[in-house]
C-alpha cells in the first residue's frame, strides 16, 4: 500500500523531479570546486582561448536522482522493488562511467561491464517472458548507454538532448497512463535541468561519461520497465543517426583514435578535412559558431521528441485498426520465445 495514499503518482513524480532538481542545483558549486580542487579537469578545445573545465559532472546529475529516487521508493511501496531495480542499475552505470573517465576503457570493456550492469533489469521484466526477450534488455542498456555518450563534446548538448528525451518520455508515459515510471523520468529530468545550468554555454563543467552513460540507462529502463520500447527509440533518433554515420565512416573506434572537430580563425566551429562522419560534422557544411550548433542538435532532438508523443497520442486508436492489432500480436509472440 501506498505510504502517502493522497498523493497520486503524478503528484508524486513531480515531487521526485523537484527534489532531484534542488540537490543537484545545490550540490553543483561545490562539486565543481571539489573536483578542480582534484585537477579533475579538461581543456574545452571548441574555445579560442582553450579554459580549463572541471570534467565528470555526472557527480551531481547522479546525487539529484538517487535522492529524487529514494523520495520515490519512500512515498509508493508498491513500485519499490522495481525503482529499487532501476537505482541499482543506474548507480551501476555511473561507477562504470566513473571507471571510464578516469581510466579510459576500450570499446569492448565498456560494452561488457554495461551488459552486466543491466543484468538487474531483467528482475523487472514482464513475468513468464522468455530467455531472447530478457537477454536483450542488458544488451539494450549497453547500447542505448552508449548511445547518448557517442553524441557529445560541444557545452550543453548531451544534457540539453537528455531533457528533451526525458520530457518527451514523461508526457508520452502521461498519455498513456503509465504515471509510475514517469518517478524515474522525472528525477532525471529534474537532475538534468539543474546541470544544464552549470554545462550550458560557455560551460563551467563537463559531464563526462559518468554523466552520459546515465542518461541513455535511464531512457532504456523507462523504455522496459514502461513498455514503451518504440517510443524510446524514436526519441533517441538524433542519437542513432550520430552513431550510425561513425559506424559507416570508421567502424568502431576509441577515443584515441578520434579527431576533435576544429575552430577556425574566426572562432567557429569547422569540420576537419579527414575523419569520421558524425551528425555534429554533418550540420557543419559551413562554419557555424558552437552554441548554434548545439541548438540545431537540440532542434533536430525536439522534432524527434514530438513525434514520439504524436505516437503516444495515436497508440489508443491502434485497437481499431485490425492490421496494427494482428501485427501487435505477432510481436507479444515474441517474449515467449
Amino acid at each position: 500500500m501506498m505510504i502517502l495514499p493522497q498523493i497520486p503518482l503524478y503528484g508524486i513524480a513531480i515531487i521526485c523531479g523537484l527534489l532531484s532538481f534542488f540537490v543537484t542545483r545545490l550540490s553543483m558549486p561545490r562539486i565543481i570546486q571539489k573536483l578542480e580542487n582534484a585537477d579533475i579537469v579538461g581543456k574545452d578545445i571548441h574555445k579560442s582561448w582553450k579554459p580549463v573545465v572541471a570534467e565528470m559532472g555526472g557527480f551531481g546529475i547522479l546525487f539529484g536522482f538517487i535522492m529524487g529516487m529514494f523520495s520515490g521508493i519512500y512515498m509508493h511501496d508498491i513500485l519499490a522493488f522495481k525503482l529499487v531495480i532501476v537505482l541499482v542499475v543506474i548507480l551501476l552505470v555511473g561507477l562504470i562511467g566513473i571507471a571510464d573517465d578516469l581510466l579510459a576503457l576500450s570499446s569492448k570493456e565498456k560494452f561488457s561491464l554495461l551488459f552486466l550492469a543491466g543484468l538487474p533489469l531483467m528482475w523487472a521484466a514482464p513475468p513468464n517472458v522468455g530467455l531472447l526477450y530478457l537477454i536483450t534488455i542488458p544488451i539494450a542498456l549497453s547500447i542505448g548507454s552508449n548511445l547518448t555518450n557517442m553524441l557529445a563534446g560541444l557545452n550543453g548538448i548531451e544534457s540539453g538532448l537528455g531533457i528533451i528525451s526525458m520530457a518527451s518520455l514523461t508526457l508520452a508515459c502521461i498519455i498513456l497512463g503509465k504515471y509510475d515510471v514517469t518517478i524515474i523520468s522525472m528525477s532525471m529530468l529534474g537532475a538534468l535541468i539543474a546541470f544544464l545550468y552549470f554545462n550550458r554555454y560557455p560551460a563551467k563543467i563537463f559531464p563526462g561519461d559518468t554523466g552520459t552513460l546515465i542518461i541513455g540507462a535511464a531512457i532504456v529502463c523507462i523504455a522496459f520497465i514502461g513498455r514503451v520500447k518504440l517510443i524510446a527509440f524514436v526519441i533517441l533518433m538524433p542519437n542513432i543517426i550520430d552513431a550510425a554515420l561513425k559506424f559507416y565512416s570508421a567502424g568502431f573506434m576509441n577515443r584515441q583514435q578520434q579527431r576533435p572537430t576544429q575552430l577556425n580563425e574566426d572562432g567557429k566551429l569547422v569540420r576537419p578535412d579527414a575523419g569520421f562522419k558524425s551528425l555534429i560534422r554533418l550540420i557543419l557544411r559551413k562554419p557555424i559558431a558552437e552554441k548554434d550548433a548545439v541548438r540545431i542538435i537540440w532542434a533536430i532532438g525536439l522534432i524527434f521528441g514530438v513525434i514520439g508523443i504524436a505516437i503516444a497520442l495515436t497508440m489508443p486508436g491502434i485497437i481499431e485498426n485490425k492490421t496494427l492489432v494482428n501485427f501487435l500480436q505477432i510481436k507479444e509472440m515474441f517474449y515467449y520465445i
